[in-house]
């Protein structure tokens, strides 16, 4: 009797290999996504392989993706950085330095072209939400007992393993859970209105969790300017007037009982408060976050008005800070050097002037009409949007690590899962 096999003749292997060119980038993807909340290392070394990836995928139309203005404008920003260079009176290690962070921008169009074409977008949400879950779950057990904390992370000090920030800091952790927070609202209601309840509750809980450790744990003051009012465009984009009102009224309600039994909340939101009488004094000897802040915008304002066009130059800030400051020791907050004046507009113009602030602002600009229409993709993406450009009026969170990440995979990612699914209705 003759046996019958079914291994894949070497055709069908090289087929399968062939097919899976597709999957394998989204995989990468994923995997950065997976790893973006834990470690930048990670990140940076994920990021080779997609890129390998990338290269074996259909190219023949990328050229005329690129002339799109979502894309367009990334690299316009990348390349003024490049050119902003050449004018710049910093050293050229400095110069170097400062087109790193604006350089991933790059990324964007590569995965706008990739999720428009192949629909493995899921994935990588599924993968950054998970990885936020477990972190979630790791700071609650690094709040409850500072011991499980892992001992890579014992350098950083006892207030950061007691506060509940397991990697990294409370700005980047904030920013995570506060998106994911808000991102599953959609699917929340989506669900219930199908009558898919059990889902729909599990996300609820995931969602329930985010908020409660920021309640309760640890939370950023940027995140408590942002959290509110991306629930605001929710309330407008997707609930009709009367059930904004109830749900705006369930927020105000909620708002209330949290800040009666959160300490950490009150803490929290009395160092605003408190921060804002020390920079009203003006006294110099005692520095706070808010009074730091005004002190580099000032100055900022300044160093804009001597080259308002062009600006100074690719990684000039620091220098220029350093050209205007004083003895740190008689007067440490007029003292302070820094190469981030805590303003994304603010940087951009210190170095590329009125240029560089066009650039940005179209592209933002551009990213938020992508994202018109329905649909949790164009959901993702308007809240990585707006976030960012919320969050960079007290940083500058498009050239951060952690939120630039966090803008090029929700932009690349849900963009091209937007384009997708607008082409497809059409």
């Amino acid at each position: 009797m003759t046996g019958v096999t079914n291994e894949p003749q070497p055709a069908s292997w090289l087929s399968a290999i062939w097919a899976a060119r597709y999957r394998t980038p989204a995989r990468f993807v994923a995997l950065i996504a997976l790893l973006l909340p834990w470690t930048t290392t990670g990140v940076t070394f994920a990021l080779v392989p997609w890129l390998i990836a990338f290269a074996f995928v259909d190219l023949r139309e990328f050229p005329r993706s690129l002339l799109r203005p979502i894309c367009l404008l990334p690299i316009a920003l990348v390349v003024l950085a490049a050119v902003g260079a050449l004018w710049s009176d910093a050293a050229w290690p400095e110069r170097i330095h400062a087109i790193g962070p604006v350089a991933k921008l790059l990324v964007i169009p590569l995965l706008i072209y990739q999720f428009e074409r192949w629909p493995y977008g899921n994935w990588v949400v599924a993968a950054f939400l998970v990885s936020c879950a477990l972190l979630m779950l790791y700071s609650f057990a690094v709040a409850i007992d500072p011991d499980v904390s892992l001992k890579l992370y014992l350098s950083r000090g006892p207030y950061k393993v007691e506060s509940g920030i397991a990697v990294r800091n409370y700005i980047d952790q904030s920013q995570e859970f506060g998106l994911c927070a808000i991102a599953l609202v959609y699917p929340i209601v989506t669900l219930f209105r199908e009558g898919r309840v059990r889902i729909a509750a599990l996300f609820a809980a995931l969602a329930i969790g985010f908020l409660a450790n920021m309640m309760f744990v640890v939370v950023s003051r940027t995140a408590l300017v942002t959290l509110p009012v991306l629930v605001v465009v929710f309330a407008l984009l997707h609930l009709q007037w009367r059930a904004a009102l109830i749900a705006a009224g369930a927020m105000a309600l909620l708002a209330v009982s949290l800040w009666t039994v959160s300490p950490h909340l009150q803490a929290t939101v009395t160092k605003f408060q408190t921060d804002y009488e020390r920079s009203m004094e003006g006294n110099s000897t005692s520095i706070s976050g808010m009074g730091s802040r005004l002190e580099y915008w000032r100055k900022s304002l300044r160093f804009i008005a001597d080259a308002p066009l062009m600006g100074h130059g690719t990684g000039s800030i620091r220098g220029l800070f350093a050209s205007v400051a004083v003895d740190a020791d008689v007067d440490p907050l007029h003292g302070e050097i820094v190469s981030n004046p805590h303003n994304q507009t603010l940087s951009v113009a210190v170095q590329w002037g009125v240029v560089g602030i066009l650039v940005l602002y179209a592209l933002w600009f551009a990213h938020l009409l992508m994202f018109r229409g329905e649909g949790l993709a164009c959901w993702i993406g308007l809240l990585v949007v707006v976030q960012n450009m919320l969050s960079s009026l007290l940083n500058t969170h498009l050239f951060d690590f952690t939120s630039g990440w966090i803008y090029v995979l929700g932009v690349g990612v849900a963009g091209g899962m937007a384009l997708a699914a607008k082409t497809t209705q059409s």
